[in-house]
Formats: C-alpha cells, structure tokens, sequence
C-alpha cells in the first residue's frame, strides 16, 4: 500500500525557464552557424554540446516536486528523485546559506555549507528549506529545497517528528 501524500508542491521558475531557453536557442544557432562555415570540427561539437546540455536542462529542470508522506520526504526534479525518510531527519530548518553559495544556478547542486555537504535542489528565486540528516546517504549530510512555503513545510516536518519521537519513548 502506498503512503498517504500529507503535503504535495510543485514549483516552477518562469525565469530559469527563459533562462535555459536563450541559451539553447544560442548554442543551437551557434552549432548550426559553425557547421555552414567551418563544417563539422571541434568547435561545432562543443556548440552541439553545451546545446544538448542546455535542451536537457530546458526540459528536465522545469518542475520541483515536493511531496511529504507519513514515511518520507521526496523530491523530483525531472529524473532526478531524492528520498529521505522520517527516521533519517534530524531536524529542519530554514536554509540561511551564505550569499556566494545562494546564487549556483537553478537545478541540482552539491556544495559544502560550514562543513557539512548538501545536496541542493533550487530555483533561485524562491526561499529554502534544509533538512539534516542523521545519518549521511553517501557523503550527503543535508539536503535543501526550494518552496513556496517554507514556514509550513517546517512546521509539519518538525511536528512529524516531535511526534515519531513522542511515539518511539512511549
């Protein structure tokens, strides 16, 4: 049987959109215009490349979904998933990153933030969430997440888990 979804969000960032958009419109304007030219070299290959790069992220990075069930907490961005369950979260917080390491880029993101690393999964303008964990996923001790509601998003994992802690004591 599949978990009840308590909270479920799905976000989507119209400007890392247009973003990835020019840019793979660019690469594919400069591959084709370099393939007239000069035919098929090295350069026409990079083009092709950063604009298969940039069609891919077009198209995998349009949506951030979010879901929380009563087991775990998921996030989807394209064909990327990333499951953590209850028992593994430690606490959740609102991510107060440091400015430099705030504006990577939409997508997926690892990066170390005051000596922990974190897997981040972000659209830029919106606020984050952190969740540590207790215990690492491979190298991975936090991870992060965009959301429209950051307080709720707390408040419920927080409350998850107060709960999960009451209940094991008893």
């Amino acid at each position: 049987m599949a978990d009840k979804v308590i909270y479920d969000e799905r976000i989507s960032s119209k400007r890392t959109e247009a973003l990835f958009l020019i840019l793979t419109l660019l690469f594919l304007i400069l591959m084709v215009w370099r393939l007239n030219v000069a035919g098929l070299d090295w350069l026409s290959v990079v083009f092709a490349g950063f604009f298969l790069v940039f069609l891919f992220y077009s198209i995998n990075y349009r949506w951030l979904q979010l879901q929380i069930t009563s087991q775990d907490l998921r996030l989807k961005f394209g064909i990327f998933y990333w499951r953590v369950p209850l028992e593994n979260i430690e606490k959740c917080i609102l991510d107060d990153v440091p400015p430099l390491k705030k504006f990577g880029g939409a997508g997926i993101h690892f990066m170390t933030v005051r000596g922990r690393y974190r897997a981040s999964f972000n659209f830029l303008e919106y606020p984050r969430v952190v969740v540590l964990l207790k215990s690492k996923r491979g190298p991975v001790q936090d991870i992060s997440f965009s959301t429209c509601r950051p307080e709720d998003i707390i408040r419920l994992i927080q409350g998850m888990l107060d709960d999960h802690q009451l209940s094991s004591v008893e």
